[in-house]
Order: structure tokens, then C-alpha cells, then sequence
């Protein structure tokens, strides 16, 4: 059989792009803004009692943990503290020093504490913003040497203070900017944010504190500002032992980051993996009722000042419910994103007034003042050798382990359904509760050369109006039709689909300029319907041809990025897309007969796991798709329960699969030995990709 369509993709190409209007761009504005407005409706609930708050909250901290990639949280192995020395600076000495948050992932920091130490004083976990500084020969020195005057503050004021790099600007350089500039995006596909680490490096740092004999344990806070305010926010929200909290510069709401574009201005360890779908306000409320003040200035473009006073109030109102609203305040200085003076005196009198119960009137020389030369705060003479800062991304999330073909057909059912569970819950779990009307109609038909062109419109998801095509011999009718095929076109296939066709068949091809559709493939695709029975479907979802959005490298990833925060991808959203297209084409009177699937690369993955919903697809054929979600495309979470081999492994099991692939055909070694195991091997058949003719 042949598909004259996918036949020419590898050798065709548009003389000049198709014309695209700005209306992609218009609808994907909308349809960020109609999401955002959505998770805002599910507004924060207010619990009766403490009681009902704590249940409540045990719950919403175990899915933070997991949107974290701390769900189960590792293992507590011994922090092995190493210090390498220390300085004494204006009545301060400062211990440089560095623990392992779990083997091989090394946390360099410095410890502030008072030259002389009379009883246990309160301690200050201090978590470091975005401060690159280096030594004159370009050696990290990591970003507590950035904020060093926070530690000198806290230890000549009664404090003990350990402040702890970052993995991105540590002594030892790992990654924060993942899907922001590097293109990782299998970070989402993972369940993967440098938040995660953050946070836990955090929560060791609290193990540290807490062995230290100066330390009060029921007297720890923490603080810290931009990225330091957003790991404040983690920490305090999983970790009890910290009592008091003052986020500066770290929290804002997801309408600011998403329709606002204040995401543009963060790297990814601002973010969870959003696979709950929550507003900003859910994290802030984890802090409850213990102290609480959240800082910012009045001129941040990155926290917004209306973000902040939103979760602000939210969180109030939480708080008043739990009679504890005297605990809660906010600080606003004047200012823009920087570590500004008000905004740390604010800070400072939040910890007097909790930690050590003073006066809200009290006074105190509230300047943090740099100090210290930042080389005298190295930690490390040489990096060691074990260090796994540089690679734990690949390592912090455990992968699902690529299964054994199952023993039996029981064991089979047993696993599809976990997985098929997995889909639904954590992987898809940003798709509409509710699929809602499908709104199809006829927009247009025209014949030519014997064959007849019909195009429909349908409502995948609002405001996301996506068309379909029909194409078939002139004078069939569907009665006749013993098979159709839906071919889920990627940006190549819509550019040979629209080649192919939007010369003779203009009108129902609006923004496409009909000079660049030169007919390559129509010749094929007339002999096909002369010759067989047959009929062939054409949707490109969301984001592909039609409904492309237009902009630079950079805007695309901010968009995708855009979707991470709303709980979905970009890939997910168009599985959803295809699912819907499928189900438009059994509305139309060509749904009748035998339906088939087929798509080319990434697409192709999406198509098979649009398949996985839709069990009255007969077959589906992809062509050369990538054989794991490392590749693409890219779904939440979903590396943590299968991959692309295991979904094809379940498309099969459900009817007949073939993938035409010139990439390892090892690689699809679950499949086929399943496949074989169960006795189902004809229904999944790996081929030569189709030679271009």
C-alpha cells in the first residue's frame, strides 16, 4: 500500500512559505489566558478548622513533593561535612564548608556565627539568588559570596547563619536554564526541575543545622531573594522545622507568568512540574500558620507587584481562617528586582519579632553590609571527583526501568492498565475535564481532476477551531468507502499536504499562497482513489500549519515553556488535538469505514498515543518516529512510568501496528518481544522506511 502524502516529504519542499497570518499567535493569547483563568477559578479552599487544614494540607505538601520530583523523598544519607577552613571577620567567624545532600551531589556554604556563642541561638538558612561571581582567574566562588552581607547581618545580630549555593552557580556548575536556553526539554518528560534539588539541598542544610550544638531547633527560619525567594518557598513549605519564613522576591501568580510573560525572566528552578495544575497562592499556603511575611519591590518586572499582593491576599484569607493572621505580613519597598536595603531590614525585623520575640518597635542597625574579599569564601581548592552537580539532572528522578516482555496475558493487563492509569492521572492531566460540543461544520468542497476535496471545521479545544480534509474520488460515496486514513500532519507534512493541494483546491486553504503549491504528490493521490476504495483524511493540530504561531527561536520556547506552567505540553495538547479529529471524522458522514492512522516523526508518537484513547482505530503506521520521550516528543511525568516503546507495545496489543523506522530496530525490543510473547506478533510489524519515489 502505498501513501503518496509521507512518499514525497523527504524530498519536497516549498519553493516560497505558505502565507501565515498572525492569527496562531491571536489564538494561542487566548488560549493562555483562558487556561490561566481557569486554575484561577479553582481558588484556594478555605478550611473549616485546623484540623481539616492539617489533613488538607498533608495532601496538597505530598503533591508539591511530587511536582518537586521528591515524592518519595531520597534517602537521608550521612551529609559527610567537610570544612576546608574558616575567617574571622568584626566579630564573626565564618566556617567554609560543604555537605552532600546525597552522595556525590556536594552543597558548598558558608556558616556564620558569632565569635562567642552562650547558650543555643535561632539559625537562619539563607538560599542564594542568581549572583554569578567568579575569581579574577574565572573560578566559580559560587553565589553565597553574592549575598555574604545577609550572613554577617544574621551572626553579629545573635543569629547562627548557614548560607548554601546553587546548583547553577555553585562552586561546581550544574544546570538550572534546562528548557530556558539548553533545550532539555525532556526536563518535562522527566518530571525534572532543578527546584527539586533546590529544595532538598534546603532540607539537608536544616540536617546540618540542627546537628549544630549553637543551634535553638525549634528556632530556624528561612530567607533568601529571586531564586533564593522561590527556594524559601519549597523549603519552608515541606519542612516544619522551619518556623519562620520571609520569601523576598520569589512568588507571583501564574496569570503574571503566563499571560503577563513574566516566565520569560526565570530560569526553571522557579517552577514545579505543574502536574496538579496549581496557582502560586497553593504554595504560599503551605507555610501556614506558621510566621510569615512575604517581601518584594514595587517595580520587579519578573514578580509583578499585582502577582504579589494576589497571593499575598489569598493567603491572608487562609490565614485569618486559622486565626493566625497577625502572622502574616507583607514588606514592599520601593525599588526594582535587586537586593535592596528595605527590603532586608524588613526581613531582619520579621525574624526579631519571631524567632527571638522582640519588640515590634525594637531598633537595630538594620545595614547589611559586603564585607569580605568573595575569594576568602571558597570552599574547594579542586572540584572532586565524584561530584554529581554536573550531571543530576539525568539522575535525581528515577526513570521507569525498561521493562521484561510480561509472562503472561494477565501480567500484560495488569501493567497496561497501570500505565494507561499513569497516562490519565499524572502524564495527561492537563487535558479538558469535559471534551464539550465539537461545533463541526462544512466549510467548503470543490472538485478537481477527478478528485473530490472537502474541508470541515471542529472545535478541539477553545478557542482552538482546527480544520479537516477529506479528499477522495470524484463520484464515491462513503458507502463505497471501505477505508479511510487520518494522516496527522507536523509542520513538513502540512507544508507537502498544502503543496499537493492548495493550487487547485485555493479556496479551501485560506492564508496559503496558492503559487507555492506546485501539485507535487496530486498525481499519486488521484492513481490511489482511481485504483482502490479508499479515502484520506488531513488535520494538523494546533500549533501546525493553520494555527502556527510566527516569532523567533526564543518565543517558541517561551511559549512551550508557557505550557509547562499550565500543567500541559505543547505535544499533549495536540494528542489531545488528534483524539478530537478522530472523533470529527466519525461525525462526518465518512466515518463508517475502517479507520486507519498515520504520521511522520515526533507527530508520530502523538498519533500513537492519541491511539491508546481511541480503540476503534484499526491500524496506525508512523513513520520514523523517535524511539523515546528523550527525543520528543515531549509529555509530562511521563518518563517516570514508560516510554515510547512500551505505548507502542500497548497501540498494538489493541490492533495492528506498524512503524517504518531506519533507527535501531533494537530499540523497539519491548514491543516486538511482547508482541511475540503474547501472540500478537502480526499485529506489530517493523519496517524499512518507504523508499521516496
Amino acid at each position: 500500500m502505498r501513501f503518496p502524502l509521507l512518499l514525497t516529504i523527504a524530498t519536497t519542499a516549498f519553493a516560497a512559505e505558505p502565507v501565515i497570518a498572525p492569527l496562531g499567535n491571536r489564538l494561542l493569547a487566548d488560549y493562555f489566558a483562558r487556561e490561566v483563568a481557569g486554575i484561577e477559578a479553582q481558588s484556594l479552599p478555605i478550611p473549616g478548622s485546623i484540623a481539616e487544614w492539617k489533613t488538607q494540607r498533608t495532601t496538597m505538601r505530598k503533591q508539591l513533593a511530587e511536582m518537586l520530583g521528591l515524592d518519595p523523598m531520597p534517602e537521608r544519607t550521612p551529609l559527610n561535612v567537610t570544612k576546608t577552613g574558616e575567617l574571622e571577620h568584626d566579630g564573626v567567624i565564618v566556617e567554609k564548608l560543604h555537605y552532600q545532600s546525597m552522595p556525590g551531589l556536594y552543597v558548598t556554604a558558608n556558616f556564620y556565627r558569632p565569635a562567642k556563642v552562650e547558650g543555643k541561638l535561632p539559625a537562619i538558612l539563607y538560599v542564594c539568588g542568581h549572583a554569578n561571581v567568579k575569581a579574577k582567574d574565572g573560578t566559580p566562588l559560587g553565589n553565597k559570596t553574592g549575598y555574604h552581607h545577609h550572613g554577617l547581618w544574621f551572626a553579629q545580630h545573635g543569629y547562627v547563619c548557614l548560607i548554601i549555593d546553587t546548583v547553577q552557580l555553585g562552586e561546581i556548575a550544574g544546570e538550572h536554564h534546562g528548557t530556558y536556553s539548553k533545550g532539555r526539554w525532556w526536563w518535562m518528560s522527566r518530571g525534572y526541575t532543578p527546584a527539586g534539588v533546590e529544595a532538598w539541598n534546603g532540607m539537608r542544610g536544616i540536617d546540618y543545622l540542627v546537628s549544630r550544638p549553637e543551634v535553638d531547633a525549634e528556632r530556624i527560619g528561612v530567607t533568601g531573594r529571586s531564586g533564593g525567594g522561590a527556594y524559601s518557598w519549597w523549603i519552608a513549605a515541606l519542612d516544619d522545622r522551619i518556623k519562620v519564613a520571609a520569601p523576598t522576591a520569589g512568588i507571583t501568580t501564574l496569570h503574571n507568568h503566563v499571560v503577563d510573560g513574566a516566565v520569560e525572566g526565570h530560569c526553571d528552578c522557579m517552577f514545579m512540574v505543574n502536574t496538579y495544575r496549581w496557582d502560586y497562592d497553593r504554595v504560599a499556603a503551605l507555610v501556614a500558620p506558621r510566621p510569615l511575611l512575604i517581601c518584594n519591590t514595587d517595580k520587579d518586572g519578573i514578580f509583578p507587584l499585582d502577582g504579589v499582593y494576589a497571593v499575598y491576599a489569598s493567603t491572608r484569607r487562609l490565614y485569618k481562617a486559622l486565626g493566625a493572621e497577625a502572622k502574616i505580613g507583607l514588606q514592599i519597598a520601593e525599588g526594582p528586582h535587586k537586593d535592596v536595603q528595605p527590603l532586608n531590614t524588613g526581613a531582619f525585623a520579621w525574624f526579631e519579632r519571631w524567632l527571638k520575640g522582640a519588640d515590634a518597635m525594637a531598633t537595630f542597625d538594620g545595614a547589611a553590609k559586603k564585607a569580605i574579599e568573595p575569594e576568602k569564601l571558597r570552599v574547594f581548592a579542586s572540584i572532586p571527583n565524584d561530584e554529581r552537580n554536573t550531571r543530576i539532572d539525568e539522575e535525581f528522578v528515577p526513570a521507569a526501568k525498561a521493562p521484561d516482555a510480561p509472562s503472561s496475558a494477565a501480567d500484560w493487563q495488569k501493567q497496561r492498565d497501570a500505565w494507561m492509569s499513569a497516562l490519565k492521572s499524572k502524564v495527561f492531566a492537563g487535558w479538558p475535564r469535559e471534551a464539550g460540543p465539537l461545533g463541526l461544520r462544512e466549510v467548503g468542497k470543490a472538485e478537481h481532476d477527478g478528485v473530490v476535496l472537502r474541508a470541515f471545521e471542529f472545535t478541539s479545544q477553545e478557542p482552538f477551531a482546527l480544520r479537516l480534509w477529506i479528499a477522495h474520488k470524484a463520484g464515491a460515496t462513503p458507502e463505497q468507502l471501505k477505508l479511510i486514513v487520518l494522516n496527522v500532519l507536523d509542520e513538513p507534512g502540512w507544508r507537502d499536504f498544502a503543496r499537493m493541494m492548495a493550487g487547485p483546491f485555493a479556496p479551501l486553504f485560506p492564508g496559503v499562497d496558492p503559487k507555492s503549491a506546485d501539485g507535487a504528490g496530486f498525481v499519486d493521490e488521484k492513481k490511489m482513489f482511481d485504483t482502490q476504495p479508499w479515502a484520506m483524511a488531513y488535520v494538523a493540530p494546533r500549533g501546525v500549519g493553520p494555527t502556527a504561531w510566527i516569532g523567533s527561536d526564543k518565543q517558541q520556547t517561551q511559549r512551550l515553556r508557557r505550557f509547562y506552567l499550565l500543567g500541559q505540553t505543547l505535544d499533549g495538547m495536540q494528542v489531545w488535538d488528534i483524539r478530537r479529529a478522530i472523533a470529527a471524522l466519525r461525525a462526518t458522514e465518512f466515518g463508517k469505514p475502517e479507520l486507519w492512522l498515520q504520521s511522520q516523526n515526533a507527530m508520530a508518537v502523538n498519533t500513537l498515543y492519541a491511539s491508546l484513547f481511541e480503540p476503534a482505530v484499526a491500524r496506525v503506521d508512523l513513520h520514523n518516529p523517535p524511539a523515546s520521550h528523550v527525543a520528543g516528543p515531549t509529555y509530562l511525568n511521563v518518563l517516570k512510568f514508560l516510554d515510547v516503546p512500551q505505548a507502542a507495545a500497548m497501540a498494538a496489543s489493541m490492533g495492528k501496528l506498524r512503524i517504518y523506522t531506519a533507527g535501531d530496530k533494537a530499540a523497539w525490543g519491548f514491543a516486538s518481544d511482547t508482541a511475540a510473547k503474547l501472540g500478537w506478533e502480526k499485529a506489530f510489524e517493523l519496517r524499512d522506511p518507504v523508499a521516496a519515489e
